[in-house]
């Protein structure tokens, strides 16, 4: 070999040019985004509040108001707003005889849910009970659906003195292992979730949406009322995104928080579920949950699904006034009409569907 010889020069490797790429993908993000908030505002426009905006130690509240007499209050489930109250029917069918007041929990709907605290059930009560102060009701019936019974349960557990009675709608009040926690949860993370809300966690939820509502109200068929007029673009708004990932998140430590103390509550309870509902057992739920409370009712409702606030109007009608009646309240706009056939405690009912 020479010695002399001189060596060839190696070829260089091309350089992987990043910046190009993470320049396009932040630029296609932030269009994302924006396309997002503008169809968001969009939703807005066209599915104004049906109420009017409180303001509670500086958190908005959204307050929608119907009818007269004993007051009676509703709280949404998860992923639905004062909207589906009305939608479904049942606001003016109580609106018959009490004083209705839907309440959008914090994120749902129109109400705001302030970063920095933890929304657990408790906190959510916590504010109900000083938007109901704000709004000079006192000692209302409280009704709940699914999600909202856990809130509607804190209240009367953390202020008794603040409720009259309670009627608990397909509700989820003891833990169990749910595999769609884990999935719902990930738009609630900070950062990772922030990005989720704004780019794929809409279109995700449009896409999954049919097959999803369409579990909540097997084994009937979607109403055509709920499928023309709910304001699903308002639920899938960044910022309501968010709200139902944090309460999938929190639901089970919600029910495991409070399940011991159950027995504590000294007030009428209706417990009310549909035979067949595929997102909550009723078995495992409602049932339990009449076991645990001394003043309690429960009724199943055979061929129903989750979604019984759109079947089952007569029956949550007589159940409002059975806990009025038991509570002591004396509503001069119509007597208590016992159902023939029906006996206090654990009932079936046939569907009014």
């Amino acid at each position: 070999m020479n010695r002399h010889a001189t060596l060839a020069p190696r070829r260089s490797r091309p350089r992987r040019r990043y910046g190009p790429l993470l320049a396009a993908g932040a630029v296609a993000t932030a269009a994302a985004a924006a396309a997002t908030y503008a169809r968001a505002k969009r939703a807005e426009r066209r599915y104004p509040p049906t109420g009017r905006i409180i303001h509670v130690d500086g958190i908005g509240v959204h307050v929608h108001v119907a009818g007269e007499g004993p007051p009676l209050v509703l709280l949404n489930g998860n992923g639905t707003m004062v909207h589906d109250w009305i939608i479904s029917g049942l606001v003016d069918r109580l609106a018959r005889h009490y004083r209705v007041i839907a309440i959008d929990r914090p994120g749902c709907g129109y109400s705001e849910r302030p970063h920095g605290r933890l929304w657990t059930a408790r906190a959510q009560a916590d504010l109900l009970h000083r938007t109901l102060a704000r709004l000079g009701v006192e000692r209302p019936i409280v009704l709940g659906h699914s999600w909202g019974t856990l809130v509607a349960l804190a209240l009367a557990l953390d202020h008794p003195e603040a409720v009259r009675g309670l009627v608990l709608l397909s509700g989820y009040y003891f833990p169990t292992g749910r595999l769609d926690v884990w999935a719902f949860a990930p738009p609630a993370i900070p950062v990772v979730g922030d990005l989720m809300r704004y780019t794929v966690s809409p279109v995700l939820g449009r896409m999954l949406a049919p097959k999803l509502i369409a579990r909540m109200f097997e084994p009937l068929p979607i109403p055509r009322r709920f499928a023309t007029r709910f304001p699903l673009d308002l639920a899938l708004r960044p910022w309501a995104i968010r709200a139902s990932a944090e309460d999938s998140a929190l639901m089970v430590p919600g029910a495991a928080g409070l399940q011991d103390r159950y027995r504590e509550l000294d007030l009428p309870v209706a417990i009310l579920s549909g035979a067949a509902d595929r997102v909550v057992n009723p078995t495992r739920q409602a049932v339990r949950l009449a076991s645990r409370i001394a003043d309690s009712e429960l009724t199943l409702v055979p061929g129903v699904g989750h979604m019984v606030h759109y079947a089952t109007h007569d029956e949550i009608a007589q159940a409002v006034d059975r806990v009025s009646s038991r509570s002591g309240t004396d509503s001069a706009f119509r007597k208590m009409e016992a159902s023939p056939g029906i006996e206090p405690g654990c009932k079936d009912l046939q569907s009014s569907a």
